[in-house]
Order: structure tokens, then C-alpha cells, then sequence
């Protein structure tokens, strides 16, 4: 392999809704010479930014706007409650004042937003607003592309950070199509890599398990690399189960909000208010009538007005064809109620508030390294807006600590242990290493064994030990012992794989990605003593809800090998700000 050694100011690794977001700001800032004149800011994607990440197929609605009437507060209100009250209030103010800002800013990209006859954004619900989002990434990557000193790297994987005494100083990675390996140096890091899909047996396997509802190629890669260099991280058990369209695994909320359809069982009763509201309970109702045998279960769509069910097969169009097209085949939704099941669980920091645990200026427990979007904990309901807000939060406090950092060692300033010292250099061992085990996968001898059987052996194993679709999401304790088993299992058997290329090294990288996010998964699946979100953590063991011992945040961090569970308590009601205490 080539190796190509790069320095750069900001490394965002990750070129998604907040990746990208990160860099346009950045790249902002610098018109402002007292700040961070001259900041070379690179991007680097394992896809390509025009279309990577969860916004890559587009979107027909932002689900994060502060809508007439309404307040960020009434945004806060909404996410605690859905979370039943274990998120971090701060980081969620944080976002909800950026909300129709970062909206407005999209409309000057060239996002197209639906508006009334008084030129009034369209509202869907409370909370949201409707637009034509078929081509919102590549607005944002047009718009990377003429950002001042942004330089993008795509089809490179990151496989690994380097972390010197708890302080980042850049990533290692490959390019799948030109043989190249990179070390790369960096002052600041932000991590905008999504969160983790494929860690358990899809609804559809086989040939077609990539049609889920959560990006195939989200491996929980920012997740794995940093649990394996003692981030701390946060929520893991709280998991997302998405309510979908059966089979095409397409969206419910704009059949919900947008005609307003409600849950009905195979008897044509109402169910949804029998359960409750909460995303996690709309689930869990679904999960129980068809357990009880009043399945399936169905959205009502029958006998909507023809300019409805017109709206629905073009709203479709933006985000999932295949519901459109499905409805065209079998029958519009008009006269046919739409069938609906959960998914598999998925991690991701944008719905529920798995990820890094972060403090309000999105800095992680790892010493220069920030996260945003779905890769960063405590935050649940960010969507599109939110991930943007959070980018662009984490964006500034990155260049702010460049700055910092600048102003320490100028004139031979005396060092401070607090400040960053960026006269360390990745070594030439630490590349040797690194290049030395992806040359490994490549000379070795093709065995019994691929990686995607094991990446199966794994998604059945949590599936069946470790809450999937096939227990209902139920799990115990005797089970997620014997998931971590199996994991474990697995994870040794990784190191004899066999690739042809780096394409299928690749592939290697993502399963022992996904593995190193599974133990996390499992170990506060069984931290947590309670059941406080049906389906999402439903736990046998402890079928109720406890206040008393897990109205808190369970987090951890990995210790000699172990992953060490860390009890926090919540954060003051109300409070705006919180650092870390090292």
C-alpha cells in the first residue's frame, strides 16, 4: 500500500448531515481573522458527500422546527417526555434555538420548503414542516464544495483514532479505490460518523437485508473507535425500534401526521391510545396485539380523499419509491389500510440518546474530540435540524479550542497541561501497525469462515439473546449472557478472515465495528434494571419501572478490557450547561 501522511487543522470524519453542516460553519468562521484565519479543515467519507449518510436518499419533511406559536422549551418538553425524562436538557436547548436557523439556511441553499398562500412554511403536526427533500444532501455538499480551506476525502474508511494520554491527534484510514493508506494529524477532531445498523437480524434477511430503515453502511464505526480508546459513552440500552410500512420498511409518521391515520389491529379497533403515544410505546402496542393475536396490525388509510392519498404517493417519492410503487401494484392507500411492524434495534444518538457522552459544547470525555449528529449521546429527537445545530455547535467549540491552543504556544509560551501540545506526531510504528493488519486480512488463506457469515452469526445471536424481533425485543439476563458468549465468540474468529481487496477489508472493519458496539449494547442492556421504555429495553428480569435507582443516565467506558458501567445522576431540571469534570 501508498501511505500518505496529511496534517490539517479540523478533521471532521464523517461527511454527512453533520459533518458536512460542521465544515460550511468552519469554513464561515474563518472570515473572522481573530478566530481561526487560514484553518484547514478536512472531510473524510467512506462514501461520497453527495450522497452519504441518512439524508442520502432524501427527505420529505424536518421534524425539528420550531413551529408558530410553539417555543424551544415546548421542543424540550417533547423530547423529555418521549425519553421519560433521561436525556440532557442542555444539549437539547442547545439545538432547539438553532432549529429555524439552520432551516433558514437550508433555504438559501436551495432547499425547496412548502409554504402556504401566505408564504408560511407548512406545517406537519407540531413539530414539523414540509418540504421537497429529494436533493437536500447534495445541496449541502455544492455548498462544502465552496466553503473557503475545505478539502474532502471520499471513498476513504477511517478505521482507528490516535489518542495519546486521552488527547486526539488524528485517525488512520484507507482508500477503498487507490491502494492508499492514511495517517492523518489533526489539532481537533469532530466525529460525525451516524450511528449503527446491522447489529441484529433484519426484518428482511438474505439477499435483502440491506433494505432497512437505518443506513446499511452505518456500521457504528465513531461508536466502536471510540469505546475501544476509553471514551465514555452513554444510553446504549435506551435502543431504536422504528414503526415502518411492512416489507418496504418505509416511514409511518407521514401517514400519521400527515392524514392523520391511526393504529388499528386485524379487528379494526384503535390500539395507539390503549398503549400510549411515546415512540417506543407505538411499538410496543404493535408488538403486543399481534402477540395477543389481533394481528396484523395497520395504519387506517382506507377512504382518505383522492388529495390526500395524492400527497402521500409524492410525499413517498422524496424518501422511499417503494412504498409508492408498492401502492400503484397492490392497491393505493385509499382503499387499502397500510400494514405496519417494527424493526430490528438499531443505536443512534438522533432518535433515542445513545452515543457519546458529550458536554454542551459537544466535547467528549477524549481530549479534543467532539461528536455531533447521531453519533453523540443524550439528545434524543434531533432529525435533520437537530444534527445540523449540533454540527455546527460542535464546529465552533473545535475552532475555539484551535485557538486556544494557538494562543498557548506562542513566544515559547510555558506549557500548560490543560492546552494541546501539537508537537506530537503520529510515529511511523503506529502507521507500521496499523498497515500491518490490513495486509494480514489481505495475505490470508480464504477459510470456512466470511465476514458475512459472521456478520449473520452475530445479527442472529442478538436477535435471539439479546431483545431482536424474534423475542418481541424481550431479553433477560441469562440471555444477554449468553449473547455476550456468542459475541465474544465471534469477535476472536474476525482476526482469520481472508479479503481479495480492500473493498472486502472494508467489510472485515464494519463487522468488528459492529461486534465492538454489541458488547457495549448488551452490557447496559443489563446495567439497567427496569423496563422504562417498552420494546426499546423491555427487561423480563425487571418488567417495571424504577425511580428510585434508574431515574439516571447509565454510561460507560472500557478499562483493561472490560466495559466498566458508570451510574450519573440526571442533570439539574432546567440546566443549560454542563462540563466535564476529568
Amino acid at each position: 500500500m501508498k501511505i500518505e501522511r496529511i496534517k490539517t487543522d479540523l478533521l471532521i470524519i464523517g461527511g454527512g448531515t453533520a459533518g458536512c453542516y460542521a465544515a460550511i460553519i468552519a469554513a464561515g468562521i474563518q472570515n473572522n481573522p481573530q478566530v481561526a484565519a487560514g484553518t484547514k479543515i478536512l472531510i473524510v467519507e467512506k462514501a461520497n458527500i453527495k450522497r452519504s449518510g441518512c439524508l442520502a436518499a432524501g427527505v420529505n419533511a424536518l421534524n425539528a422546527y420550531i413551529t408558530e406559536g410553539r417555543t424551544p422549551k415546548d421542543y424540550v418538553e417533547y423530547a423529555k417526555k418521549d425519553a421519560d425524562g433521561i436525556v440532557r436538557e442542555d444539549l437539547l436547548y442547545t439545538i432547539s434555538e438553532k432549529f429555524n436557523e439552520v432551516t433558514a439556511h437550508l433555504e438559501k441553499l436551495g432547499l425547496v420548503i412548502l409554504k402556504d398562500k401566505d408564504g408560511k412554511y407548512i406545517a406537519r403536526g407540531n413539530r414539523n414542516i414540509k418540504i421537497n427533500g429529494e436533493n437536500i444532501k447534495p445541496l449541502l455538499a455544492a455548498a462544502v464544495a465552496k466553503a473557503p480551506g475545505v478539502q474532502v476525502l471520499n471513498h476513504v474508511n477511517i478505521t482507528d483514532f490516535s489518542v495519546h494520554d486521552n488527547k486526539i491527534d488524528g485517525a488512520f484510514g484507507f482508500g477503498i479505490e487507490n491502494d492508499t493508506f492514511y495517517a492523518i494529524e489533526a489539532k481537533v477532531v469532530i466525529v460525525a460518523t451516524g450511528g449503527a445498523a446491522g447489529l441484529y437480524r433484519p426484518n428482511n434477511p438474505g439477499f435483502s437485508r440491506h433494505k432497512m430503515w437505518y443506513p446499511p453502511f452505518n456500521t457504528g464505526a465513531g461508536y466502536a473507535m471510540g469505546i475501544r480508546h476509553g471514551a465514555e459513552m452513554t444510553t446504549f440500552e435506551m435502543r431504536f425500534i422504528a414503526l415502518r410500512c411492512k416489507d418496504t420498511i418505509a416511514p409511518t409518521g407521514t401517514l400519521a401526521q400527515g392524514v392523520g391515520a391511526k393504529q388499528v389491529n386485524a379487528l379494526g379497533e384503535v390500539y395507539e391510545t390503549k398503549y400510549g403515544l411515546s415512540t417506543s410505546e407505538r411499538v410496543y402496542g404493535t408488538v403486543v396485539e399481534n402477540l395477543e393475536g389481533r394481528g396484523p396490525c395497520y395504519l387506517k388509510t382506507e377512504g382518505i380523499s383522492a388529495e390526500q392519498e395524492e400527497s402521500l404517493l409524492k410525499a413517498y417519492l422524496n424518501m422511499a419509491p417503494s412504498q409508492t410503487i408498492r401502492w400503484i401494484e397492490n392497491g393505493t392507500p385509499s382503499k387499502a389500510n397500510v400494514e405496519i411492524e417494527g424493526t430490528e434495534p438499531y443505536i443512534v444518538g438522533g432518535h433515542t440518546a445513545s452515543g457519546y457522552w458529550v458536554d454542551t459544547k459537544r466535547a467528549t470525555t477524549i481530549k479534543g474530540l467532539y461528536a455531533a449528529g447521531d453519533v453523540a449521546g443524550g439528545c434524543p429527537q434531533k432529525y435533520v435540524t437537530g444534527a445540523l445545530a449540533e454540527g455546527e455547535i460542535a464546529a465552533k467549540s473545535a475552532v475555539e479550542y484551535i485557538r486556544t491552543a494557538r494562543d498557548c504556544f506562542v513566544a515559547n509560551a510555558p506549557r500548560n497541561d490543560d492546552k494541546i501540545d501539537y508537537r506530537r506526531h503520529i510515529s511511523e510504528k503506529e502507521i507500521e501497525n496499523h498497515v500491518t493488519e490490513i495486509e494480514k486480512f489481505l495475505g490470508n488463506k480464504k477459510g470456512a469462515q466470511t465476514a458475512e457469515n459472521l456478520e449473520e452469526a452475530m445479527q442472529l445471536a442478538m436477535d435471539a439473546y439479546a431483545g431482536g424481533i424474534k423475542t418481541g425485543y424481550r431479553y433477560s439476563e441469562n440471555q444477554l449472557n449468553r449473547a455476550k458468549k456468542e459475541i465474544e465468540i465471534i469477535e476472536a474468529l474476525t482476526d482469520n478472515l481472508s479479503a481479495a481487496d480492500l473493498q472486502e477489508v472494508m467489510y472485515i472493519y464494519e463487522l468488528k465495528e459492529r461486534l465492538t458496539v454489541c458488547k457495549s449494547v448488551i452490557a447496559h442492556l443489563a446495567a439497567r434494571h427496569e423496563t422504562r421504555w417498552h420494546s426499546f429495553a423491555e427487561n423480563l428480569d425487571y418488567p417495571e419501572k424504577d425511580n428510585i435507582h434508574f431515574r439516571k443516565y447509565v454510561n460507560s467506558r472500557l478499562e483493561n478490557g472490560e466495559i466498566k458501567i458508570i451510574l450519573r445522576e440526571l442533570t439539574a431540571e432546567g440546566q443549560k450547561n454542563y462540563e466535564h469534570q476529568h
